[in-house]
This record gives structure tokens, sequence and C-alpha cells, in this order.
């Protein structure tokens, strides 16, 4: 019974968090800026994609990123709008989920609301709670943004419609994979941080630092510490060159999510709320 509730507890948490984008007014400025930059991203690339996939421009920039293998991979699909939307969420989808996913705790912390919230809830329910309710929100925005493009494609051509759903359902998991260790480490960030904003400058800090901080310690041992692994996104790379699925696409970023919620709890309850 104690599990039931406290299961009870993260859901409404996590539903919080979707009435928090959907249903208000700062919400719904970030879904205003969301939706005009896929718009343009729909609108320019994917739905030329027929086009754009076989023109010398897209292989050239596609190689820069994709392996030959993986490039290969990409032009074989039978539906080049989905190679294009591919490309573009792999690597927008974290970016934007770590804006998104800001504000898990800090805006309560520094009203003082998050004190009355674990009143009903303990502090690992609400991390809970809040991590799942932003993985809800990516998760509805990947699926729109797949919905639209499969909708592109098949006004193009409707015998692509069920190829098209096939392949939406296996990108849609592999997206929302991708970004969840993003969002795992802004609620390790807002685990300790006061302020959304300083949140996202401390992540785009990490991003910065910790790999020159790696490579400084790799450099000086003389030996692969695989700390790069620490790194959400780390391995977005093979992810997109759909090289070694089982590790780059589920152990490693799930991994990832596992060790910074873990931290995240101890340094919330060891915190002042």
């Amino acid at each position: 019974m104690l599990e039931l509730h406290s299961f009870h507890r993260v859901l409404c948490l996590a539903k919080f968090e979707l009435v928090r984008m959907f249903l208000t007014k700062r919400g719904g400025i970030a879904i205003a800026a969301f939706a005009t930059a896929w718009f343009l991203i729909l609108y320019y690339a994917i739905s030329t994609a027929d086009d754009l996939v076989s023109s010398d421009t897209f292989v050239t920039i596609a190689y820069q990123i994709i392996s030959g293998a993986g490039m290969r991979e990409l032009l074989s699909w039978p539906v080049p709008e989905l190679s294009v939307f591919w490309v573009m969420a792999v690597y927008s989808f974290p970016l934007f989920s770590l804006v998104a996913a800001s504000d898990q705790t800090c805006a309560d912390r520094s009203r003082g609301t998050l004190r009355f919230i674990a009143l009903r809830a303990t502090r690992a329910e609400i991390l809970l709670g809040r991590f799942f309710g932003q993985v809800l929100i990516l998760a509805v925005l990947i699926a729109c943004t797949l919905i639209a493009t499969l909708l592109m494609a098949s006004y193009r051509d409707a015998s692509l419609f069920f190829v098209g759903l096939i392949k939406s359902l296996d990108l849609f998991k592999g997206i929302l994979i991708a970004v969840m260790p993003f969002i795992a480490l802004m609620a390790f960030f807002n685990s300790f941080i006061r302020s959304a904003r300083l949140a996202i400058i401390v992540s785009f800090l990490f991003f910065g630092l910790i790999p020159i901080v790696i490579a400084f310690i790799e450099y000086k041992l003389e030996l692969n510490t695989f700390l790069t692994y620490l790194i959400p996104g780390v391995q977005l790379s093979d992810v997109i060159n759909q090289k070694n699925l089982l590790i780059n696409g589920y152990f490693i970023p799930l991994a990832q999510v596992c060790g910074y919620l873990f931290v995240g709890n101890i340094i919330m309850k060891r915190s002042s709320l």
C-alpha cells in the first residue's frame, strides 16, 4: 500500500509538470518558441526532404557528422522525411530539453513552496515526479513533431504512411531515451541550485569544461578512464550512425539517468529546502 501511495504522489507531481508547461503563460511561451523553431525545420528542411536527401549539399553536410556506413543506412530509409528528421532531432531535442527541464524544483525552492510540497511527498518522490513530468513533456513534443513529419511524407506519397509509422515508433523510442540523461542532469542541478537561469548556465559550463578536465586527467594518467561516459550525449554520434544501439542507445543513457538521479537524490536529502 505504501508503494502504491508513493507511485500516486510521483504521478501527481509529474502531472503538475504537464500542467505547468501546457496550461500556464510561461509554459505557453516556451511551447510557442518550440513550435516556431520546428515549423521552420518542417517547412524548409523536412518538406523538401525528398530532394534534399539526394542533393550534394545535404550529403556533404551529413558526412561531417555521420560515418560512411551510417550515411548509407540513412539514405536507404524509404521515407526521406524521417531521415532528415532523425538528423535534426537527435541533436536539437537534447539541447531543448536542457532549457525545458531547467526549472524542476528551482522556482519552488526559491519561493519556499518546496517545503510545503515536502510535507506531502518525500524528497525522492519530488525528484522523480518532476523528472518523469519533464520526460512526459518531451515525449509529447517528440510525438507531435514525428506526427507532423509523417503527415508530410504521407501527403507526398500516401503509400509511405504505414512504413513511416513503424519507423516513427522506433525513432520516437530512440530520441526519448537520448534526451532522458539531459533531463536527469538538470534534475541533478536542481537538487542544489535555486535559479533556473543559473541551472542553464551551469549546464553549458558543464558541457564546455568537463570534457577538458576529463581529457587533462586522461592525459596525465596516460590511459582511457571512460570518464567521458559521465557526460550526457557522449554517445549521440554513434546513435545517429545506428552503431551498437544496445549499448549506445539504451545502456549508456539509462545508466546516466540512474546515476544522476541517484546522486541528485542524495544531495536533495541533505540540502535545505
